[in-house]
């Protein structure tokens, strides 16, 4: 069946590994600190304003999230990492369920680790990548390339490219206001998606 996103609709919430639906078909998770534009970007990819509920207020994610394509392919929006008024007991728990989820869930083709653009890679962004880029494909998402001109946006670009040591790991841009770089999300959605080989990644 082709694959639209636009027909994306909420499945169901995780708080625990317990509550994840079945280890089974294709997905594709976005990952990111706490206000990087990670549901805006979710988002834009379905064409749809309110699949992801956004908000100004960071750490509003609060679970593992998942919305469906069709019968075997999701998309996933993990909880944002870095907020300061989360409470200790809750980093940990987040820390142990989403380290477990990337490394070892069976149907996860990629993850989209997105970035605010004028920030850069962060260390807990770094981190991330240093755990998964030898389990998962990786593609780093920086948003909100509307904010800065096509120098410092190619600038960014290189730069970050400069944080992943596997070269099969890609990069690109996205702006939600005019939608420029849409199409290389997407693509790299797709091909996860479509054609991602079940757990090429993980042993």
């Amino acid at each position: 069946m082709p694959l639209s996103f636009k027909q994306a609709r909420f499945a169901t919430s995780a708080f625990e590994l317990s509550q994840l639906p079945p280890d089974h078909g294709r997905e594709v998770a976005f990952a990111g600190r706490s206000n990087a534009g990670k549901s805006s970007a979710i988002n834009c990819l379905v064409r749809q304003k309110n699949l992801c509920k956004t908000s100004k207020t960071p750490g509003r994610t609060q679970l593992i999230n998942f919305f469906e394509l069709d019968e075997e392919r999701r998309l996933v929006d993990l909880p944002g990492y870095g907020f300061a008024r989360v409470s200790r007991s809750m980093r940990n728990h987040w820390d142990q369920v989403l380290t477990r989820f990337l490394l070892e869930r069976r149907a996860l083709q990629g993850l989209v680790i997105v970035v605010d653009i004028r920030r850069g890679i962060s260390d807990l962004d770094q981190a991330l990548i240093d755990m998964t880029q030898d389990q998962l494909a990786l593609h780093v998402l920086l948003t909100k390339s509307d904010k800065l001109s096509r120098a410092g946006t190619r600038r960014a670009v290189d730069e970050a490219r400069q944080h992943l040591a596997n070269a099969a790991h890609t990069v690109s841009t996205l702006s939600v206001i005019n939608r420029s770089g849409l199409d290389d999300l997407e693509r790299i959605c797709r091909l996860w998606l479509d054609f991602g080989e079940i757990g090429a990644y993980k042993t």
